[in-house]
């Protein structure tokens, strides 16, 4: 299944890391901004090729030592028609230096909507005879709160194509326990609920490592929570925003790991794309701190978990 695919790499890597390339324009470095705003001006257009220049020149920098990458599709729908090719580029350019890609949509919706969302993103569409893939991605963040009539569409992707997909179920913001964390009739909270049903979804889709093509979004923000979902999930493959900038330390992530060091996922957005920043360096060389960030944040992880 595709997530044997994802843990495939962190062995490979000893790195249970993925970058989020949620680019802003202010992130980018002025002289690639300067590239194209002096030629196309102050335009989407111009802000779309730029960011992909910060995107392609990053993953050349980190493809060899981070498994994924998660470009969030919001940072590219708000550059219009030129964002979304930036987006569908640099999926492309990812995949083809070998990284696993999860697009961050929060996809939602159900029958032949979802359906759509789901062969835009992890599919195909038919143009006649042909099934042409639009995006490509590996993985897709979806949110569950239509229950399985929003989720049944992406299975029988993941079953036929082999992609994986991730439910919002614990998520790391502030005021998500003001719905998730409320109790149920039978005492369980909402993310608790929201986990089992990720359970039950994933069922016949498990793979050699024994989690299933049905993921959860688990913040780092809650330690406690993320331990406790992991013994209570043991099938459901991880992926951990709010680590670093959010204030998800790396002890506090341990728990969200299986026996192996294996189970989970841990995102780095902004520190790795804004880490040229934060040291100071000549912006010239925002590629290879992008790099050194990734290094220390594998290294920051990799102390407090067992994986092989």
């Amino acid at each position: 299944m595709s997530f044997d695919r994802l843990i495939d790499k962190i062995i490979e890597m000893k790195n249970p890391t993925v970058v989020g390339l949620d680019p802003k324009l202010e992130y980018v470095p002025e002289f690639i901004k300067r590239r194209y705003l002096d030629s196309d001006g102050w335009t989407l257009k111009a802000a779309a090729k730029a960011i992909f220049d910060f995107n392609q020149a990053i993953i050349d920098e980190i493809h060899d030592i981070v498994p994924a990458i998660k470009p969030q599709a919001a940072y590219y729908e708000m550059y219009g028609h030129y964002g979304i090719r930036t987006l569908e580029k640099t999926i492309r350019y990812a995949k083809l230096n070998g990284m696993f890609v999860m697009t961050d949509g929060k996809r939602n919706d159900i029958g032949a909507t979802m359906e759509a969302y789901s062969n835009a993103h992890l599919g195909a569409t038919a143009v006649g005879e042909n099934q042409l893939e639009a995006f490509g991605a590996d993985a897709l963040t979806v949110n569950g709160y239509l229950g399985t009539d929003g989720i049944e569409p992406l299975l029988k992707v993941c079953r036929e194509r082999d992609k994986g997909i991730f439910v919002l179920v614990k998520t790391s913001n502030p005021s998500s326990g003001e719905l998730q964390d409320m109790k149920l009739a039978d005492g369980r909270t909402i993310y608790e609920c929201m986990g089992d049903m990720c359970e039950r979804w994933g069922e016949d889709t498990r793979g050699k490592y024994g989690y299933s093509a049905v993921g959860a979004v688990v913040g780092a923000t809650y330690p406690e929570m993320l331990t406790e979902l992991r013994q209570r999930l043991p099938h459901t493959m991880f992926l951990v925003p709010g680590y670093g900038a959010q204030g998800g330390g790396a002890e506090g992530l341990k728990g969200g790991f299986d026996e192996k060091g294996l189970g989970a996922i841990v995102n780095s957005s902004r520190a790795v794309m804004c880490a040229y920043k934060k040291e100071g360096c000549d912006e010239r060389d925002f590629a290879k701190a992008a790099r050194r960030e990734v290094i220390r944040m594998r290294d920051d992880i990799c102390q407090y978990i067992n994986l092989k």
